[in-house]
């Protein structure tokens, strides 16, 4: 078998794409991070494309604290597929009321700018995965 130079090139073209694709999706899970959202910055980036999970927690609340870790590594993981943020509903009063939000931990999923689903209390991550492969 002959395999002519032109083909050869068009090859290492193509896996030198899905090297640096690769390269550039370990950057992006390896720098995501929840972003810190106010009654102010909420919005605009719910508006965005794509899927948001937006942790409602407070500095006082025992199970915020305890899946809040949890969340950082969610936003590793999924870097680049899912947007993470998070709102402190002691210091951003209207969000949290604009939601009926009762109990934190509550997570809320947002698709394209529509709240889709959600997820109260500090459950398990399997549980939070489980609910993101649904709208991924």
């Amino acid at each position: 078998m002959v395999i002519r130079m032109d083909e050869l090139e068009e090859i290492r073209a193509k896996k030198i794409a899905e090297l640096e694709r690769y390269a550039k999706d370990l950057e992006v899970q390896k720098t995501a991070k929840p972003i810190h959202l106010t009654d102010d910055t909420f919005p605009n980036e719910v508006a965005k494309p794509g899927v948001l999970l937006v942790d409602m927690w407070a500095a006082w609340c025992g199970p915020c604290l305890r899946i809040a870790p949890t969340i950082e590594q969610l936003a590793k993981d999924y870097g680049g597929k899912v947007r993470f943020g998070k709102v402190n509903v002691d210091e951003n009063p209207r969000t949290a009321a604009q939601f009926g939000i009762q109990s934190i931990p509550a997570l809320l999923l947002f698709k394209n700018g529509k709240l889709v689903d959600g997820i109260i209390g500090a459950v398990p991550r399997q549980e939070i995965e489980d609910v993101l492969r649904r709208w991924l």
